[in-house]
């Protein structure tokens, strides 16, 4: 199955969470906090303007974001979770 965002909504997959903290203490599974961090998978064809064009995205596919831990909406498809979000949810580009 493929999901194809529609208008300006970004389709992200999380990137996995990380397995230590800082100063190396391993964490188990129920103490891993969701990762904020994921890959651009598709967006749309961006969002209708007043004079009827479509605005340009920021984001590229293949691009890795950080956005905040309540952005967007979770879905299941199959046994791989993803996020369907806007731009303006997305706090930065990881360069």
């Amino acid at each position: 199955m493929k999901v194809v965002p529609l208008n300006e909504n970004i389709l992200i997959e999380r990137l996995e969470a990380e397995q230590k903290t800082a100063g190396g203490i391993l964490l188990p599974d129920n103490a891993k906090e969701k990762p904020r961090k994921g890959k651009v998978l598709d967006r749309g064809e961006g969002k209708v303007l007043d004079n009827g064009k479509r605005g340009a995205f920021t984001v590229n596919v293949g691009d890795i974001v950080l956005f905040s831990s309540y952005a967007g909406s979770e879905i299941t498809i199959g046994d791989k979770e993803y996020l369907i979000m806007t731009e303006n949810d997305i706090l930065a580009i990881v360069k």
